[in-house]
């Protein structure tokens, strides 16, 4: 064991009273929050702890929220010990027990073992939302009480990247915002991948850092987003159904659900989480953190829009929405791009191609682990390349006519417009245009989320 290793084995013994500490190694990397795993006198325990030089108060807020999230009946680890890293320990930290189960989305869905765990899933996801509600919003110190709407746009407006869906969505969520008195404490992070699973269902609820006071369905509608289905068809975690969910929370908590409310916040949360990706991409382009896995989220942007539209038909806004402009609102037939003669065989497709097939045949299988999982992000990024190339070119010349309809330019001059009032009165039309460049953006970033 590194001397850092022992160092902190040392401090850990001291802390909980152990004679020995063994196994102790770290589970993730990364600058922002550290997790080990150890045995203390042979009892599997979790450290959670800030970095050295980390802002103090995040960890000992979560510790305080899972120590009252047990006592309010929520399923989470025990809080074994913590501190602020006087102790020796070195920064902010929780030592909780180690809960066995699965995290992975993914393997959840679609996993055998985890077959029967499915069915009831929802139902618990309601009935523990409704435990969490009960905690006290008193029972730690310094929650935000921002309100998420609101916090985003701002996020949105400082990046200066136009997207006319999140702002039509904007447009649309601000005028239809349920009204509710009901103020508790929010979770913030509670969806598929943030739970612990076994074969009988939730055993643990992880992830408390963003955790809040606000509206409790923000809660379920963020559990509810599309982003956090995986892939499977129930819009429960991909695992539910909204009667289930609904059905578990009243019966704990007394209160009626406003199924309305629910596909506001849930609508919401596909803003919000569009916003995050655009976030998340700045953060590799700026070279803070250079990353295949967050240039890759910069395109599933696209995703967000899409589900956005959605939201809008469902909730009967912009019914009358139809394409008014034949080919030029939904798109011509898409012609692939000849390669310009002045370069050789292979065209830059062919070698994009190329290069995705050897990643894909040699490199993921001869890894494991981290580098397989980005390996297998970078397969989807040049996938994504490759279409691009070949569909990109005819897609512009579509979307340059289709702004020309509406009078505008770019998708700046159209965000402004649509954000100023100056479409109000062709909010149909626009609803069109901006619903068939999303599905185009989407055939060259994921074409399999086109399921209509």
């Amino acid at each position: 064991m590194a001397d850092r290793g022992q160092e902190l084995a040392d401090a850990l013994a001291r802390v909980l009273g152990a004679a020995s500490i063994a196994g102790l190694h770290r589970l993730s990397g990364g600058a922002s929050r550290e997790t080990w795993s150890f045995k203390a006198d042979g009892r599997d325990l979790v450290l959670r702890k800030d970095p050295p030089g980390a802002v103090a108060g995040g960890l000992a807020r979560e510790a305080d929220l899972l120590r009252a999230a047990r006592t309010a009946g929520v399923p989470v680890p025990d809080v074994i010990a913590s501190g602020d890293g006087s102790d020796g320990v070195g920064a902010p930290y929780i030592v909780m027990n180690h809960v066995d189960g699965e995290t992975i989305a993914r393997r959840i869905l679609r996993d055998d073992a985890y077959a029967s765990a499915r069915p009831k899933m929802a139902r618990q996801c309601g009935e523990i939302l409704a435990a969490i509600h009960s905690i006290p919003t008193d029972a730690t110190a310094g929650l935000p009480d921002d309100d998420p709407l609101e916090k985003y746009a701002a996020v949105y407006a400082g990046f200066g990247e136009p997207h006319p869906t999140f702002d039509l969505a904007l447009k649309w969520l601000r005028e239809t915002r349920p009204s509710t008195e009901r103020r508790t404490l929010v979770h913030g992070d509670f969806r598929n991948g943030n739970l612990i699973v076994g074969a009988e269902g939730i055993r643990s609820v992880l992830d408390w850092e963003l955790a809040h006071v606000g509206d409790p369905m923000e809660d379920l509608g963020w559990l509810c987003a599309n982003a956090w289905r995986f892939g499977g068809e129930l819009p429960v975690g991909g695992f539910g159904t909204y009667d289930d969910l609904v059905a578990g929370y009243e019966a704990v908590s007394g209160v009626a659900v406003d199924r309305a409310a629910l596909n506001w916040w849930e609508a919401a949360a596909n803003l919000s989480w569009g916003v995050i990706c655009i976030a998340q991409a700045a953060t590799h382009r700026s070279g803070a953190v250079r990353s295949v896995e967050l240039a890759a989220i910069g395109r599933r942007v696209c995703e967000t829009e899409w589900d956005l539209l959605g939201n809008f038909a469902a909730s009967r806004a912009f019914a009358s929405a139809k394409a008014p402009l034949g080919t030029v609102a939904e798109g011509r037939p898409v012609r692939a791009v000849v390669s310009d003669e002045m370069h050789d065989v292979p065209t830059a497709a062919e070698l994009v191609e190329a290069v995705r097939e050897f990643l894909e045949r040699d490199v993921m299988t001869a890894t494991e682990g981290r580098v397989q999982f980005h390996t297998r992000v970078a397969v989807n990024v040049l996938n994504m390349v490759q279409r691009e190339l070949t569909l990109g070119a005819d897609q512009a010349v579509t979307h340059t006519e289709r702004l020309a309809v509406l009078g505008v330019g770019s998708e700046r001059e159209l965000s402004d417009a649509i954000a100023s009032g100056a479409m109000d009165d062709r909010l149909d039309e626009v609803v069109a245009i901006v619903r068939a460049t999303v599905r185009d953006k989407l055939a060259v970033a994921n074409p399999k989320y086109l399921r209509d």
